[in-house]
């Protein structure tokens, strides 16, 4: 009978980067709180906050892959680190901004300064996490999307109806310096180097770790040969339309919610969190039965292709005001679901040398999807006067999305072994 392995890896790397990472994507998506309130002091259209909400994905892109690079070849902890005093400074000056100029530069550097951050968690994972455990190593870790959406979204409801928007982007632009002490005392970038772990934990990583390596392709090992690799931009594209899906639906949610449901808003940050709350409950379903079951495709594809269909089909219930929200609550529900286990698909394709790179080709070319989601809403808002045609436009991007996915062969790893899984 197998020992079960120790699970401090578990308890001490998942839960900080899950943290630091909530902090990170709470300065992303709080904008959504403040678009009226910016439309309104600055002057500005639907057309431009949309464009404030999504430039940060164009600044996003320039350390992806330098990022990755970085966190691969010396070290994630220093490389987040950095970033979180840098995106601390750009969260706070969004609330002091004067003009729509400077709304916009300083969404840009805010996406700079987080760019990388994304790659470098995930390099960090795959020095703890052996692929068998990736997509719940993933997942845990992913849960800060869903966590970070559920606390920001009655928070900055709060903040927003009885004090301003500008008060939203400084108390929130605070915490980063706080977690980037935590995160310098408590993470180490891998077993080698911690002294947390037990020898028993140790030696089981680097067997794992041994099976991972020899079940790569050595020509995959190469990263400059990954940028050829039909498999990886085949991902890059299906992410970039994921994003587009995505953000498009976040970042304007509180205000197609509002819309739906004709609250206040703090009302509508209560109600923009539920649909992040049943996220969490399939996030944890999606990627557990992906790591029993080793099938990674369908995983990734499905929920993304349900959660198209309940975004149309919340369009096309604003009628009924229950089954509309209803329906937006899935839509959040199924579409973040995917995430945990698709970032489990890049180590299949490409070796640890190549892994960096590609995560941050990946994740910052997707990524604009994030530009061009929340713009088009927004621009088609401005256009129609009504939040459908934006949400068609997602329905179509998603459901591309997850269909683009069955264009890989089908994608299974060895199921997890249960007696001696750390976390089930």
């Amino acid at each position: 009978m197998q020992t079960a392995v120790p699970r401090t890896r578990w308890h001490r790397i998942i839960p900080i980067a899950f943290l630091m990472y909530t902090i990170a994507y709470m300065d992303r998506i709080n904008v959504g709180f403040g678009f009226d309130g910016i439309e309104k002091s600055l002057h500005v259209s639907a057309t431009l906050a949309g464009l404030a909400g999504g430039i940060f994905f164009f600044g996003y892109l320039f350390l992806q892959i330098p990022g990755g690079h970085i966190a691969a070849k010396y070290s994630a902890k220093k490389f987040v680190f950095y970033a979180l005093i840098a995106w601390g400074v750009f969260a706070i000056l969004t609330g002091l901004v004067q003009n729509s100029t400077q709304l916009l530069i300083v969404r840009f550097l805010l996406g700079v300064s987080e760019g990388g951050v994304w790659p470098a968690t995930l390099i960090l994972l795959s020095r703890w996490f052996p692929i068998e455990e990736r997509a719940r190593a993933n997942m845990y870790w992913m849960f800060c999307l869903p966590v970070a959406a559920i606390i920001m979204a009655p928070f900055s409801g709060l903040i927003v109806a009885h004090l301003s928007w500008r008060w939203l982007f400084i108390l929130e632009g605070v915490p980063p310096f706080l977690w980037a002490a935590i995160w310098w005392f408590t993470i180490d970038d891998s077993p080698e180097t911690a002294r947390f772990i037990s020898p028993a934990e140790r030696d089981y990583l680097r067997q794992e770790f041994a099976k991972d390596r020899a079940s790569v392709h050595p020509a995959a090992n190469n990263w400059r040969a990954s940028f050829s690799n039909g498999r990886v931009w085949l991902l890059v594209v299906t992410y970039f339309l994921v994003q587009i899906g995505f953000y498009g639906f976040t970042l304007w949610l509180p205000v197609v919610m509002k819309t739906v449901t004709k609250t206040g808003f703090s009302a509508t940050g209560v109600l923009t969190a539920l649909p992040f709350l049943c996220a969490l409950l399939l996030m944890w379903a999606n990627a557990n039965h992906s790591d029993r079951t080793g099938e990674r495709r369908a995983h990734t594809a499905l929920p993304l292709i349900f959660g198209g269909i309940a975004l149309i089909l919340s369009a096309l219930t604003t009628q009924i005001i229950f089954l509309s929200v209803l329906f937006l609550i899935l839509t959040e529900g199924f579409m973040l679901p995917y995430i945990g286990v698709f970032w489990t698909l890049p180590p299949m394709f490409v070796g640890a040398d190549a892994l960096g790179p590609t995560m941050g080709l990946i994740n910052g070319i997707g990524n604009l999807g994030g530009f061009f989601g929340p713009f088009l809403v927004g621009a088609l808002i401005t256009a129609t006067h009504a939040t459908f045609a934006g949400l068609l436009m997602l329905f179509i991007a998603l459901l591309a999305a997850g269909l683009l996915l069955f264009a890989l062969p089908p994608v299974k790893t060895p199921p997890a072994e249960q007696p001696k899984a750390a976390i089930q």
